[in-house]
C-alpha cells in the first residue's frame, strides 16, 4: 500500500536501544515514512538521544527527534508525536526497543489497505526467537490481559483469521492505526501515564466500529521492559511497572466496564496474590497491591512518588 506512514516512537534514557531500532528502520522496503521520536527523559537524555539519531536514514525518510517539556508517559509522547505529524495517512507506535524484520512495515501498510480494519497488529517476539503476541484479549471479568501467541515459535503456522477474531486489542510496542482509526477514536488517554492505554484505546475504538487485522508476515523483535525493568523475572522487578500495572488494570475496568468492577476488583487482587506467591516475589506484591488500591480510588497520571 502507498501512503505517508509516521513512525512514533517514546524513548526514556535509552538511546542506545533507539540507535538500534532506526537502524532496522533504515532496511524497511516501504520507502514513504517519517520517524519522530519523543525523549522523555529530560535534557541529558534528549542530548543522548541526540548524538545517534541522524537527521536521515537510508533513502532520504527524516528523523525528528523532541524533548519533552516533563515525562509524558508514554501515551503523551505518542499524542505528541501524533501532532507532529498531522498529514500522515497513518502512525505506527513502535517501541524504541524492539527491531523490525524489513518488510513489517509494508506488511502491516499492505493489510491496512484492504479497506476492512483501522489498525494492525504484527508478530512480536523475543531475542530467543519465541512470539510474544501475536496481539492480545481482555479479559474484563478477570481486568487482566491475555497475549495471543505466546511461547509460539516463528515458524509455527499462524491462522490470521482466528487471530482477527479472538484479539480485541493491539500490542502497543508495534501497531499501525490508520488515519480512520485517529480521527474516530481520538488520542491515547494520557492519564495512564504508563501501562493499558493502547488497550483503552483499542477498546474504545472498537467500541466505536474500529476493526483491528493482523499481519502475520509482520515481524517485529522485542527486547522487552529495557526502560522500566518490566523485562525482568517478576521478584526482581522494580516497583514502578509492577505498581501501574495493576493500578492501570483496574483503571481500565472502571473506564471501559464499570459495571464489571465488582468482580474484576477481587479477581485481579487474587491473580496478583498467586503471582507473587509462584514467584516467591513479596516485595512486589505490596507494589502491586498498592497499585491495586490507588486505581480503586481512581489515581491517575503519574504516581507522586515517582522521581522526575
Amino acid at each position: 500500500m502507498s501512503g505517508h506512514v509516521a513512525v512514533a516512537i517514546v524513548g526514556f534514557r535509552n538511546a542506545a536501544d533507539i540507535a538500534l531500532c532506526l537502524t532496522a528502520l533504515s532496511a524497511q522496503d516501504h520507502d514513504d515514512f517519517e520517524v519522530v521520536i519523543c525523549e522523555n527523559g529530560g535534557p541529558d537524555a534528549y542530548a543522548a538521544l541526540s548524538a545517534v539519531a541522524p537527521e536521515r536514514l537510508a533513502g532520504g525518510r527524516e528523523v525528528r527527534t523532541l524533548q519533552a517539556p516533563a515525562n509524558l508517559g508514554f501515551a503523551g509522547g505518542v499524542n505528541l508525536c501524533l501532532n507532529q505529524t498531522p498529514d500522515a495517512d497513518a502512525w505506527w507506535i513502535l517501541n524504541p526497543d524492539t527491531e523490525p524484520a524489513p518488510g513489517a512495515l509494508s506488511a502491516m501498510m499492505a493489510r491496512l489497505a484492504s479497506g476492512d480494519c483501522d489498525g494492525v497488529g504484527c508478530v512480536l517476539y523475543r531475542s530467543d526467537g519465541r512470539v510474544q503476541s501475536y496481539g492480545g484479549r481482555w479479559r474484563s471479568w478477570m481486568a487482566r490481559a491475555e497475549s495471543l501467541g505466546i511461547g509460539r515459535g516463528l515458524a509455527d503456522p499462524i491462522d490470521a483469521k482466528a487471530v482477527e477474531r479472538r484479539q480485541n486489542y493491539l500490542n502497543g510496542a508495534s501497531m499501525l492505526i490508520g488515519r480512520r482509526f485517529l480521527e474516530t477514536t481520538g488520542p491515547m488517554r494520557e492519564d495512564y501515564f504508563l501501562y493499558c492505554e493502547e488497550l483503552e484505546w483499542c477498546l474504545r475504538g472498537r467500541s466505536l466500529g474500529m476493526r483491528l487485522g493482523f499481519a502475520p508476515a509482520a515481524r517485529v523483535m522485542h527486547r522487552q521492559g529495557g526502560a522500566t525493568g518490566a523485562g525482568a523475572q517478576y521478584a526482581r522487578r522494580p516497583r514502578l511497572p509492577v505498581y501501574l500495572d495493576e493500578r492501570n488494570k483496574i483503571l481500565l475496568t472502571r473506564d471501559r466496564f464499570a459495571t464489571r468492577l465488582p468482580i474484576a476488583a477481587p479477581v485481579a487482587l487474587a491473580l496478583l496474590f498467586l503471582r507473587c506467591a509462584r514467584a516467591g516475589g513479596w516485595r512486589q506484591w505490596g507494589y502491586g497491591l498498592a497499585g491495586w488500591r490507588a486505581g480503586l480510588l481512581g489515581e491517575r497520571g503519574p504516581p507522586k512518588w515517582l522521581n522526575p
